[in-house]
């Protein structure tokens, strides 16, 4: 799909320095949505968004149905809006198309009515039809919704949109009308620690949480310098530079997504996933099947059909260590009390 001439240029995924939890975390979610989103905590200015963004670029093709406001999938009826489930029944066409997965900013200071959509009663009551407006849920369906500092987001609206992607889906109610469409989204939020954290309840239904810091080695920082500076002034040259890796990045998300229900993951791995969850006492099961699903999309990330404990060590930090935060004034893990229990349970790794 080639680039409008108008289109913001966006930061190439793969010329960004460090940050490998991160970028590793967000390429995951992409491969197995199921994952369940990812919470960025970091600094001001250690290019969080920037990354997010540039994620946007990598993600894959999918089928639509064309012009239906929930991007329904025309192959999975669970996927689909009641209208195309409507079609279907009576065997009606469904014109499908090809787009990107997208993703959808949700600014800071959105109502619900802009983030869960609107019934527009009046029309409902006189004409007899559900009058809906869509909103950001609906067109975040199969796609990314991207909450930058949301942990300065009010907490009712958080319940909002991990209700809707825990669920898949959204419901709308308004003077006793009721709709109902597909909201199935990789939920990524990212934020300030300075500013606050989230409930230990909220930042439990997250799938994944990144902790990164700000790159202290002068060299690093030179080289993260040089490439904004370049960037900025000749977006469209500096991306070319990156057009083969940006490709090759692309295919392999492709076909790690192909190859993910093949993924194999031995009884003896699942039993010691789960030893680990329990000695860090993980409430609910949520950082068992995080661990499990993670491991697995690595192991396609890397063309393998096989899971190893190597894939379990390089992703269990990131799906626990924001689960083990019981009093909320305490401060995020930074992965050494998992990595302990997990050398424990596995012993050394190669």
């Amino acid at each position: 799909m080639n680039k409008t001439e108008n289109e913001r240029p966006v930061f190439p995924f793969t010329a960004i320095v460090g940050q490998e939890e991160m970028k590793l975390a967000l390429i995951l979610n992409v491969i197995d949505p199921k994952i369940g989103g990812v919470m960025i905590m970091g600094d001001r200015g250690t290019g969080k968004s920037t990354t997010v963004r540039a994620l946007v670029d990598l993600l894959p093709e999918i089928e639509v149905v064309t012009n239906d406001p929930f991007n329904s999938d025309p192959n999975d009826p669970e996927g689909m809006s009641d209208a195309v489930r409507d079609l279907i029944r009576q065997n009606q066409p469904i014109p499908v198309s090809k787009t990107k997965i997208t993703m959808v900013d949700l600014p800071l200071g959105a109502t619900e009515d802009r983030v869960c959509g609107t019934i527009d009663i009046e029309k409902a009551l006189t004409e007899g039809v559900k009058a809906f407006e869509p909103g950001l849920l609906a067109k975040a369906n199969r796609g990314i919704l991207y909450v930058d500092e949301v942990n300065l987001l009010d907490d009712h609206l958080v319940d909002v949109l991990l209700d809707s992607a825990a669920s898949g889906w959204n419901t709308v109610e308004r003077e006793g009308v009721s709709i109902r469409h597909p909201a199935r989204f990789i939920l990524v939020g990212s934020g300030n620690p300075e500013e606050g954290e989230l409930r230990p309840q909220l930042l439990d239904r997250f799938g994944m949480h990144s902790l990164i810091g700000t790159v202290r080695e002068p060299q690093l920082r030179v080289k993260i310098v040089e490439q904004r500076t370049s960037f900025d002034q000749d977006p469209k040259a500096f991306s070319i530079e990156f057009q083969s890796s940006q490709k090759e990045l692309r295919e392999k998300i492709a076909q790690a997504r192909k190859i993910l229900p093949e993924v194999k993951l031995s009884t003896e791995l699942r039993l010691n996933i789960s030893k680990i969850c329990s000695e860090l006492d993980v409430d609910g099961l949520r950082g068992d099947i995080v661990t499990n699903r993670a491991s697995k999309a690595l192991a396609a990330f890397e063309n393998r059909n096989e899971v190893t404990p190597k894939d379990i060590f390089t992703v269990v930090t990131l799906c626990l260590r924001h689960r083990l935060r019981k009093d909320p004034l305490e401060s995020i893990d930074s992965g050494s009390k998992v990595q302990e229990v997990f050398g424990r349970v596995f012993g050394s790794v190669d």
